[in-house]
């Protein structure tokens, strides 16, 4: 029985080495694949090398700035945000002319045409200024010494009538 157990036994130590050794063997697996490890941008005519990750940075780019598009308006929309444009512009032309541009003459003229609560933001000289229109969709532009800008769009994507700065 002990010499059974002993012929088991080295069989067993025998089959293990030969697992071993088989397991070691050049051509036994498979060339190893990199993985990678960084993002890279793809750039014509250069290889990137293996540890990269390909991307395409104008695609990229054009996904972060998403956030600052305008959605669509509807036709109605547009229509009842466009009967403001005119009163505003020449309210608007006015200040630009006299000198007095700021916020708060800026969202007199605004709110004088009937559009409560005007988005504002000041600085070097000019006012930028959204506010919501009757219908949806925004009434936007800017103010500056030179000139008057004034535009009819939809919602800015992460919400508002004025981009984050």
């Amino acid at each position: 029985m002990s010499r059974r157990i002993g012929v088991v036994g080295c069989l067993v130590v025998l089959a293990a080495l030969v697992g071993c050794a088989g397991a070691g063997a050049p051509g036994a697996e498979g060339t190893p694949t990199p993985t990678p490890t960084a993002a890279c941008p793809q750039v014509e005519g250069a290889e990137l090398p293996p540890e990269c990750a390909p991307y395409d940075p104008d695609a990229a780019m054009a996904q972060n700035d998403r956030y600052r598009q305008r959605m669509e308006m509807s036709e109605d929309a547009t229509a009842a945000a466009q009967e403001f444009v005119e009163p505003v512009r020449a309210g608007l032309e006015e200040i630009r002319v006299s000198g007095t541009i700021s916020a708060e003459t800026v969202e007199q003229v605004i709110t004088d045409a009937g559009l409560p609560q005007p988005q504002l933001r000041s600085g070097a000289g000019d006012v930028l200024f959204g506010v919501a229109g009757p219908e949806g969709g925004c009434v936007f532009g800017a103010v500056t010494p030179e000139e008057v800008i004034i535009e009819v769009g939809g919602i800015i994507m992460d919400g508002g009538c004025l981009p984050a700065q």
